[in-house]
């Protein structure tokens, strides 16, 4: 995908460089919808060359610019997933367009089913690391400088921002764990023995999304923070199906504690 005729239109129609941008995942989206977002500057995807609409329920697919905390930030309601039959190079773009437009950082955020049984739904956790098993990597292909050819992964979410979210969470009076995120392609939702398997490996937590995005952020040159919200207990872990419905019921019960948890981390945000 050609993202420069898309970071032209963003160009001319933004209001200002934001320092961080959010990306706000299945059943989070709710902070798109707060007073400071309505009073900023929305953008559908659909307004920029080569994105198409969303088609996934619980992303609805725009970019807010607005002030959150005092500090301006972008906001990004939805994302496109590998699995949607989208290329990386689409999946990715929204970072392409994030780093050439000057934005410091990434806030990822996502809905996950918790490997970790030690977990429970409706925690937080914020991601110390991932393991990337949709085969492939989104860099694959021409070097797009001045990223470098061969990233460095070895902190891929920053320590420094994690800490910051470890306070947030303190000063929100909010449990959030820590934990590393697998991502898989779905959309079918994993099996019990494979959940058995990514346990073994070391995952806390599995969803369908985000390490692309990640990858990208940081060959763009962006620093990455994370955070998931535990929708539901991996398949074999309770005795009941898996559903997308319970996905978003269990982030809207959490919206609250989550849109607490990112203001208190965007008031407080050192870079």
């Amino acid at each position: 995908m050609d993202f420069m005729p898309a970071l032209d239109v963003l160009r001319a129609r933004v209001p200002f460089v934001p320092e961080l941008a959010i990306v706000l995942g299945s059943g989070l989206g709710e902070l798109a919808h707060c007073a400071e977002a309505k009073a900023g500057v929305s953008l559908p995807f659909t307004e920029l060359p080569g994105f198409p609409k969303q088609t996934v329920l619980g992303h609805s697919g725009r970019v807010v610019f607005c002030e959150l905390e005092g500090r301006k930030v972008l906001l990004q309601a939805g994302r496109f997933h590998f699995y949607e039959g989208n290329p990386m190079s689409l999946v990715t773009a929204p970072m392409r367009l994030y780093g050439r437009l000057g934005v410091k950082a990434v806030l990822h955020t996502n809905a996950a089913g918790a490997v970790n049984a030690g977990f429970k739904v409706g925690d937080l956790m914020v991601l110390s690391d991932h393991i990337n098993l949709q085969g492939t990597n989104p860099l694959i292909g021409p070097n797009l400088e001045p990223g470098l050819r061969f990233i460095d992964m070895t902190e891929a979410y920053e320590g420094n921002l994690r800490r910051q979210l470890h306070a947030a969470a303190k000063a929100t009076n909010q449990v959030l764990r820590e934990g590393v995120y697998l991502a898989v392609t779905g959309p079918s939702f994993e099996s019990p023995a494979e959940i058995r398997a990514f346990r073994t490996m070391g995952a806390d937590a599995v969803g369908m999304s985000t390490v692309p995005e990640v990858i990208v952020a940081r060959h763009e040159g962006m620093k990455v923070a994370g955070v998931s919200c535990l929708c539901n207990m991996a398949a074999g872990i309770l005795p009941q199906p898996l559903t997308h419905q319970e996905v978003l019921e269990a982030g809207a019960a959490a919206a609250q504690r989550f849109e607490a948890l990112v203001r208190a981390f965007v008031r407080d945000l050192t870079l």
